[in-house]
């Protein structure tokens, strides 16, 4: 068994959320004020505030405070390692297909014979 990073659980966590992932798609676009952020949600801002957290948590997110008034932008290179880790998944499986359908033309050969 593969060690797994506890980032790499963590991110996946962060991205699990529909709202979450809406939060992200957004801010994408441009930095925005955490208001901004709860607007289209239709969430109450604690709950905004909570979503936000476990994105800054997962390393997605950073934040700034001015006064009173909280930004959010997005840290694009934080989803390198769940990238990463997805690579590797599909080039095991595309292994693993491609020796199969190896097996399987070789079964279908033998039997015409």
């Amino acid at each position: 068994m593969t060690k797994h990073e506890p980032d790499l659980s963590l991110l996946f966590h962060a991205l699990a959320d529909p709202t979450r992932r809406s939060i992200l798609t957004r801010l994408a676009e441009a930095p925005a004020r955490v208001t901004d952020l709860a607007g289209p949600t239709g969430l109450r801002l604690p709950t905004v505030m909570r979503h936000l957290s476990v994105l800054e948590e997962a390393g997605l997110i950073s934040t700034a405070k001015d006064g009173r008034v909280r930004t959010c932008a997005i840290v694009p290179e934080a989803l390198d390692p769940a990238r990463t880790w997805l690579d590797e998944q599909r080039a095991i499986w595309e292994g693993r297909l491609d020796r199969l359908d190896a097996f399987v033309t070789n079964v279908m050969k033998e039997r015409t014979k």
